[in-house]
C-alpha cells in the first residue's frame, strides 16, 4: 500500500525538509517550518518509456500576440499593451493599497467594452463590493461577481461548459484564499498556495481566460508564499505607494509580453484610482523654488522619463552615530555616495545627521540619481540653492568621475517640456533639445567647488 508522504516545509521560503527544525537553513526564518501532507504518494519510477518530442527550427513565423485593452491607459502601458488572452497575472501591494479598488475599476472598463468579466472574491462578500462599486459609479458595468475559496469551483468557472461561455477575464481576490481539496493544508501555506497557482495558470492556458490574482504581501514587501508562484504566472505587477501621499505606482517586475520594470501612475481620490498621465508634473507639484537642499532628477522608470523632487537634510549631531535615514531610495547608495564625497571632495559630513526622501512616494533604484543625490547633500551642507530651472542627472563613480548614463535624450526632452532650461549632466555629446543648456561635470569635486565659491560670495 502506497503511503502519504508528510514534508516539513517552510511557510517563508518553501523549502522542504524531512524532519523539523527551529531554523529554516535555506532562509534563516525561525519557527517557519510546518508539517505538511503533500496529498499524493510516493514516486513510482515508470518502465514504458514516453513518446519523442517534435523538435521544430527556431526561424518562423508566429503571430503577434493578441491583446484586450482595459482603457485604463496606465494599466495597458504596464502589461505591454493590453492584457494577453490566456495569461496569468500577479498584483502584489500592502494592505489597503488599493489593489482591489484598481482591478474592479478594470473589470469594470472591459465590461463595458463587451468583455464578459468575473470577479471572484475569498475576503469580501457581494454586499461589500457593491457598496464599492456605488462609490465608484461602477454599478451599472455588467461584472459578474461571487464569492468561492474552493479552487475545484472556480477552475469550472474558468473552463466554462455546455452553454456556459468561459469569461474573457477573472479577478481571483486573493490567491492565498484559495484552496484544493484534495491537499490536506491551510489555505495560505506553501503547498496550496503551489498547487492552486499551477492549476489555474493550467487553467487560463486551456480556456484562453485571462486570470489576475492578487497576492499579499510580507513585512518585507515581497509577495508572500514560495517565489515559485512569481515563476509560474507571465507578469508580476508591485501596487506601491505612500498611504501620506495620493499617488500609487503600479511597477511591472516580470512581464512575458512587454517590457519589465515600466510603471504607471495613479492618483487615489474618493471615486477611486484616477490614472496620470503626466507624472512628472505631478510629482514636481508644490515644490517650492530656491530652497537649499532640494534637487530635481530625470529618471528614466521602464519607457518612461520621470521628473522627480529629491530633497535632502544635512543637520549638526548630537549623538556619537549620526543618524541616516533614507526614504525611496538605496541606503547603501547613500552610504557610498557620502564616502566620494568626504574622500574625493573634502567634505565632512561623516559627524552629520543625514535625511534623504524621493518626494511624491516614487521609489528610485537607477544610479543616473548619484549626481542628483550628491547636489542636494551639497545644496543642505551649503546652503546654496540649486538652481530652479535646473534638473540633475549622472551616476557617480568611487574616483568621484561622473559617468554618462543611458536615454539622455528622453531625459531632457521631459525636462524641456516642463519648463527646465538647464540640465547637471555627466560630460559628454549629448543631442540637446532647444531649452536646454548643459552643464557639464566631468567630477563630482568640480560641482562641489561652485557650491562651496556661491556660499563664500554671498557670506562675503
Amino acid at each position: 500500500m502506497a503511503r502519504t508522504l508528510q514534508n516539513f516545509i517552510c511557510q517563508s521560503c518553501g523549502a522542504v525538509s524531512g524532519k523539523w527544525a527551529g531554523k529554516c537553513e535555506a532562509c534563516g526564518a525561525w519557527n517557519s517550518i510546518s508539517e505538511e501532507s503533500s496529498g499524493g504518494i510516493a514516486p513510482v519510477l515508470e518502465s514504458k518509456r514516453g513518446r519523442r518530442i517534435r523538435l521544430l527550427p527556431l526561424t518562423g513565423e508566429e503571430p503577434e500576440a493578441p491583446r484586450i485593452q482595459s482603457g485604463i491607459g496606465e494599466f495597458d502601458r504596464v502589461c505591454g499593451g493590453g492584457i494577453v488572452p490566456g495569461s496569468a497575472l500577479l498584483v502584489g501591494g500592502d494592505p489597503g493599497i488599493g489593489k482591489s479598488t484598481l482591478l474592479l475599476q478594470i473589470v469594470a472598463a472591459l465590461a463595458r467594452r463587451g468583455c464578459r468579466t468575473v470577479y471572484i472574491s475569498g475576503e469580501e462578500s457581494v454586499a461589500q463590493i457593491r457598496m464599492r462599486a456605488k462609490r465608484m459609479e461602477l454599478s451599472e458595468a455588467p461584472v459578474e461577481l461571487g464569492v468561492e475559496t474552493r479552487l475545484g469551483n472556480i477552475l469550472a468557472t474558468i473552463e466554462g461548459g455546455g452553454e456556459a461561455k468561459a469569461p474573457a477575464v477573472i479577478i481571483i481576490d486573493s490567491i492565498q484564499t484559495v484552496m484544493a481539496d484534495a491537499i490536506d493544508a491551510a489555505p495560505g501555506t506553501v503547498t496550496q498556495l503551489r498547487a492552486s497557482t499551477q492549476e489555474l495558470v493550467r487553467a487560463a492556458k486551456r480556456s484562453g481566460c485571462a486570470v489576475i490574482m492578487v497576492g499579499h504581501v510580507t513585512k518585507d514587501g515581497q509577495i508572500a508564499g514560495p517565489r515559485v508562484i512569481e515563476h509560474m504566472v507571465d507578469t508580476v505587477l508591485y501596487f506601491e505607494g505612500d498611504r501620506g501621499h495620493q499617488f500609487r505606482i503600479l511597477r511591472g517586475v516580470k512581464n512575458r509580453f512587454g517590457p519589465t520594470d515600466e510603471i504607471g501612475v495613479f492618483e487615489m481620490t474618493g471615486m477611486g484610482l484616477q490614472q496620470v498621465e503626466n507624472p512628472s508634473a505631478l510629482f514636481l507639484a508644490g515644490r517650492k523654488e530656491h530652497v537649499s537642499g532640494s534637487a530635481v532628477f530625470a529618471g528614466i522608470e521602464g519607457t518612461r522619463p520621470v521628473l522627480v523632487e529629491i530633497q535632502a537634510l544635512v543637520a549638526p549631531s548630537s549623538l556619537g552615530t549620526p543618524r541616516r535615514a533614507v526614504v525611496g531610495w538605496d541606503s547603501g547608495r547613500l552610504a557610498m555616495v557620502l564616502a566620494v564625497l568626504d574622500a574625493r571632495c573634502g567634505l565632512t559630513l561623516g559627524a552629520s545627521d543625514v535625511y534623504l526622501n524621493v518626494a511624491g512616494g516614487l521609489r528610485i533604484s537607477e544610479p543616473a540619481a548619484d549626481l542628483a543625490v550628491a547636489a542636494a547633500l551639497v545644496s543642505s551642507y551649503t546652503g546654496v540653492p540649486v538652481r530652479a530651472s535646473s534638473v540633475v542627472f549622472g551616476e557617480i563613480s568611487l574616483s568621484g568621475e561622473i559617468r554618462p548614463v543611458t536615454q539622455t535624450e528622453a531625459r531632457l526632452k521631459e525636462a524641456a517640456k516642463l519648463g527646465f532650461t538647464r540640465a547637471m549632466t555627466p560630460a559628454g555629446i549629448i543631442p540637446l533639445p532647444a531649452a536646454i543648456s548643459l552643464d557639464e561635470i566631468p567630477l563630482l569635486a568640480r560641482l562641489v567647488e561652485d557650491f562651496q565659491e556661491q556660499a563664500e560670495s554671498r557670506n562675503g
